[in-house]
């Protein structure tokens, strides 16, 4: 009873004192809107990091043509170097202990033609394995697959980006589009894929949406580079059993090229899972960082409260001596203080919350960044207001409490 009663005070006191309650609010609203916010887009960042590196697969390293210029080129093949072939990757195939499947890749950027519609997009040549190890699936049609590349197929897969360039609100499959001097028959329509930004070891940053895929054998015969001195594919992708096998395998696959190559560095060796660790340490630094940030509102907040208590002590000081020469005991007293800082602190958290999720969803509508709300950032921000509400009302409430009966009724 005792407990009802001073939370039916502690409500009465904000609804009377509406503009003074809302004030001493402020700092809780905004930092559980803030904590919340801040946290949504950390989450949304992991979420599109995990969604990118995935499309690399985690368990895989990649080998890829390292950029040179001709010059370079040039003097790298006089050292016996023909750069990455399928020849290396049937050689990793056989000899590296703990590979599952390896898938080799080449590739061009040119334009895309259908009827008087045209799109730039990156055409690579692909080995049936690549879609057993990466995560892309046909969202309408099917994929390469062995028939097409036993057979070199002139058959493509389109990427979203460059589907919805040239057919618009038309059905793709089937419909034949010019690459080059050469017309090829659609016969899957690829998933959005995420935008790749990382920029190690020639993985360039690129909409991965504008990319069109083609059986490698189709490719080797149909296409041809523009440099004579680039290599037969520019990347290897090969599956790992366990991920605990990456740098030992990585190791291993690197001795192996510089026999291959005649130690011509002209390939890079990316471990994804590696990047992607990499990649989350930063994030829960940047995360951490946001939440203290966050954090700090959420402070100030409390020391709104207790200042707008100290100050109510004062004011109510003959209310309090009152009840103390009625019998009301010291606990009596703390515990109705206690109560109005705890009721600041829940309703400004409360609002703090529909506040958050609101800043949250308008963010991920009205710009480009993803956002995830977790339940445990909405009870994390609760949860931390209620607890700086007790902390800061708690020293206005002891002095209210040790105030002296006599003293408090000759307060004036």
């Amino acid at each position: 009873m005792q407990f009802e009663e001073n939370i039916r005070l502690a409500l009465r006191g904000l609804i009377d004192h509406k503009f003074r309650s809302f004030l001493t609010m402020l700092g809780i609203i905004f930092g559980v809107a803030s904590v919340i916010t801040m946290l949504s887009i950390g989450e949304g960042a992991k979420k599109a990091a995990i969604a990118k590196y995935q499309d690399l697969g985690v368990n895989n390293i990649i080998i890829r043509e390292k950029k040179l210029t001709d010059d370079e080129l040039e003097e790298v093949r006089a050292k016996f170097s023909e750069g990455l072939s399928l020849q290396d990757a049937k050689v990793i195939q056989e000899i590296v202990p703990g590979v599952v499947k390896t898938a080799s890749q080449s590739e061009i950027n040119t334009e895309l033609k259908y009827a008087d519609k045209s799109a730039k997009s990156t055409v690579i040549g692909i080995t049936p394995e690549f879609v057993e190890m990466l995560n892309y699936k046909a969202e309408k049609g099917e994929f390469i697959k062995k028939e097409h590349y036993d057979k070199s197929l002139k058959v493509c897969v389109l990427g979203a980006g460059v589907a919805a360039t040239l057919f618009k609100n038309e059905n793709p499959i089937g419909k034949m589009v010019k690459i080059e001097d050469q017309w090829l028959e659609v016969i899957g329509i690829l998933k959005s894929k995420a935008l790749f930004t990382e920029t190690v070891g020639e993985l360039a940053a690129r909409d991965l949406n504008t990319d069109v895929y083609v059986p490698l054998s189709t490719f080797l015969k149909r296409f041809s580079h523009e440099n004579i001195l680039e290599s037969e594919i520019q990347q290897i992708t090969v599956q790992v059993k366990n991920s605990d096998l990456l740098q030992e395998t990585s190791t291993l696959i690197e001795s192996i090229l510089k026999r291959h190559h005649f130690n011509n560095a002209d390939y890079n060796i990316v471990i994804p899972y590696e990047l992607l660790r990499q990649e989350e340490k930063e994030r829960q630094i940047y995360n951490f960082l946001l939440g203290a940030i966050a954090a700090i509102s959420l402070l100030v907040g409390g020391i709104g409260i207790m200042n707008i208590m100290l100050a109510t002590v004062m004011e109510r000081t003959r209310e309090i001596g009152i009840r103390r020469s009625i019998g009301a005991r010291k606990s009596d007293i703390m515990s109705q203080f206690v109560s109005e800082a705890v009721a600041i602190s829940i309703t400004g958290g409360l609002i703090g919350v529909f506040l958050g999720v609101g800043l949250s969803l308008f963010v991920s509508i009205f710009t480009d960044v993803d956002i995830s709300i977790k339940m445990y950032s909405v009870l994390l921000a609760f949860g931390f207001s209620v607890i700086v509400g007790i902390s800061f009302g708690y020293l206005p409430a002891k002095n209210a409490a040790n105030l002296k009966p006599i003293d408090s009724l000759r307060y004036e």
